[in-house]
């Protein structure tokens, strides 16, 4: 068996697997499976969209996420596993299953969604990656520089590729670096058919603001293994920093960091070093530790699917019984004894082989880290100005507890700026009802308040 793994921090992972027909072994071994698979999921009263996105890094693994666009739910990791002629996507805490067949034409998967007391069938239909993001796709030369760019960094033996994007004119010009949110991202941050750091990107940049993003490590044309914690990622942020202060055309006293979700508290962190940033703009940060956020995301998916009040609470009381396993026990072996017998107890369909690889997961390096990571704690020493903003809409977050835990954990700090946006959920859409419409269909976009509130506080900062 071999199992290709990736760990969004630990949130809701969704059990799928792929039952494939007889003599499917070639199939399946000479099908790539990155990209889209969407399809309708019928609930009682309507339908839901579910859009499963796979995308094969350079190790070889699929980083691997589901989106729920109607329910606001968004990069849920999928953890693939392949064993002889099956694919699993797993999710031994919420118990929720997609069993079907790749059909020979390669394009779609028939069969079956299950979890906990709702069973339908689901068809998933392919559909290709998209080579850039959402709002930056084919379109006239922009009235700005665009260069591909390199940045070395030492300290994780990664090679970074990225965009610079400089306004038109000699400059010199205040300038960002974006930082996607957790899991391994695109330079585009790219969710779905959405890329909100290409259509921050664009925005600033039209507007004076010089920006820099990048793929995340192992993504695209980067290079280097995947960071397992949120702190080994600030050096990749040091690195582009270093990157923009030896380009003459910018200001050198303006370079500043913007991080979406995780990337935010990166930005926080590298914040609290020696050479800081000029300022930061948290976009949706995490404020509570990592087990508080993980059962608040499970709890939210879970209702947004429509789970039973008391299968919920089942799921969300399992689920806290195996983070209190892992922080407790110290020893890995211990540990992952005792996980896996919950596991198997809890989730008698798995097989042997998936209870254990899921218990070698949830107790690995990367899953303990996130656990145990406490946003607040590293940058009590920040002193320049802050942005934290977020969305009203947000089910990711506990958007008022997180947002209070972080300006109390910079109470020392007397540039802090704090904004809650109505309508706005986690990747800083708007309401839907706001969203552009494109080739007869509605299409989202970047919130056009959220672009505006962070362009006009960057140059509020410039102004100083």
């Amino acid at each position: 068996m071999s199992t290709v793994r990736t760990i969004f921090y630990g949130f809701l992972v969704l059990l799928v697997t792929f039952a494939l027909p007889g003599h499917s072994a070639g199939l399946l071994a000479d099908t790539p499976l990155d990209g889209y698979w969407k399809g309708p999921l019928k609930l009682p009263g309507g339908q839901l969209e579910v859009i499963f996105r796979l995308v094969k890094l350079s190790s070889g693994e699929y980083f691997a996420t589901l989106d729920v666009p109607m329910q606001k739910v968004s990069r849920l990791a999928v953890t693939v596993t392949t064993r002889a002629d099956t694919v699993i996507f797993l999710s031994a805490e919420a118990d929720c299953r997609f069993t079907g067949r790749l059909l020979p034409d390669k394009k779609q998967m028939q069969g079956t969604w299950q979890q906990p007391g709702f069973k339908a069938p689901l068809t998933l239909t392919y559909s290709a990656l998209p080579t850039v993001a959402a709002g930056v796709k084919t379109r006239l030369t922009p009235p700005y520089r665009e260069e591909n760019v390199t940045l070395d960094n030492q300290v994780a033996n990664a090679r970074l590729a990225g965009m610079l994007t400089v306004p038109a004119g000699p400059g010199p010009f205040p300038a960002v670096v974006l930082l996607s949110d957790a899991g391994s991202q695109d330079r585009n941050g790219t969710v779905g058919d959405f890329g909100p750091m290409g259509w921050l990107a664009d925005y600033l940049t039209r507007r004076g603001v010089a920006v820099l993003r990048f793929d995340d490590r192992g993504v695209g044309e980067s290079t280097g293994a995947a960071a397992t914690t949120t702190a080994s990622i600030v050096s990749d942020a040091q690195a582009a920093l270093s990157f923009l202060r030896g380009r003459p055309e910018l200001d050198q006293n303006h370079i500043g960091l913007i991080g979406h979700g995780e990337g935010g508290n990166v930005a926080l962190l590298a914040a609290a070093q020696l050479q800081p940033p000029a300022f930061v703009v948290g976009l949706a940060p995490y404020g509570l530790p990592g087990a508080e956020i993980a059962l608040h995301r499970q709890e939210a998916t879970l209702a947004s699917l429509r789970t039973m009040p008391d299968q919920l609470a089942a799921a969300i009381k399992r689920q806290q019984s195996i983070i209190d396993v892992i922080r407790q026990t110290i020893n890995n072996s211990q540990a992952r004894v005792i996980v896996a017998n919950i596991l198997r107890k809890d989730n008698p369909v798995l097989d042997e082989a998936t209870v254990q690889a899921r218990a070698t997961e949830m107790v690995s390096t990367s899953y303990r880290s996130f656990l145990s990571f406490d946003p607040s704690a590293g940058i009590v020493p920040v002193t320049c100005p802050v942005l934290l903003l977020y969305g009203s809409a947000d089910q990711t977050l506990n958007v008022d507890a997180n947002m209070s835990a972080l300006t109390k954990a910079l109470k020392t700090d007397k540039a802090v700026t704090t904004r809650k946006l109505p309508g706005v959920n986690h990747l800083f859409q708007p309401d839907p009802e706001q969203w552009p419409i494109v080739s007869g269909q509605s299409q989202p976009n970047f919130s056009p308040a959220a672009e505006e509130a962070i362009r006009a506080w960057i140059m509020a900062q410039v102004g100083k």
